[in-house]
Parts: C-alpha cells; structure tokens; sequence
C-alpha cells in the first residue's frame, strides 16, 4: 500500500495560485493511478483530477483549465497546480492512489483508491 503525504495548501486570495504536492512512499508509485479529490465544508468528497500511469489525465468539469495535475515518477511526488482560484474551491484537498487504470474510470470516485492522504486546507478568500 502506498502511504501519502499532502502539503502546499493554505490561504490564497480569489485569483491567486497554488501548488500542491503528495509525496508517496513504496515501490508501486509509478505504476498508481494518482488523483486529487477535496472536500468542502458541509459536502462530500468530490473528485478534482487524476493521473495515470501513462500521465492520461482527468479533470472535474469544475476545475478544467485552471488545474494542471502531474507527476514525478523519480520523486515519489504529484502535484497539483492551481490557478484562477475562486471561493468555492475552498475545500480540504486530499491525495490518493489507486490500481484501477484511468481508461476504466469514467467518472472517479473514492471507492476506487485504496490510499488516502490525510488532507491539505486550502481557503480561498474573496
């Protein structure tokens, strides 16, 4: 199993940027499906973007051209680069990793990663 660590979050003012990073441990981290999800206050965890093993990526319609999720094989570590923040996307951001391929996840969900960070805040202020 893959153990993860978030970082980067924090306050950013609307239209601001950030970068967050998920450092993982294990041998298995080049050949993970890597996705982003968040979750806000008062909702459910939702999906944000995801990263195969071949660097296919998908992206929640919410996020689309204002995020960019990559992956450095030879550092363990995924990134997910934020841009044009908006207040909605203030949320807990959390890593996670998982073994079904990108081309069979038409719409991921949480059930589909075994390994979860513990999450990274971002707040985004008007």
């Amino acid at each position: 199993q893959v153990q993860l660590v978030e970082s980067g979050g924090g306050l950013v003012q609307a239209g601001g940027s950030l970068r967050l990073s998920c450092a993982a441990s294990g041998r298995t981290f080049s050949s993970a499906v890597m996705a982003w999800f968040r979750r806000a206050p008062g909702k459910q965890r939702e999906f944000v973007a995801a990263i195969g093993w071949t660097d296919n990526t998908r992206y929640a319609d919410s996020v689309k051209g204002r995020c960019t999720i990559s992956r450095d094989n030879a550092k363990n570590t995924v990134y997910l680069q934020m841009t044009s923040l908006k207040p909605e996307d203030t949320a807990v951001y959390f890593c996670a990793a998982g073994s079904i391929p990108l081309s069979r996840l038409n719409s991921p969900i949480p059930a589909n990663f075994g390994s979860w960070g513990q999450g990274t805040q971002v707040t985004v202020s008007s």
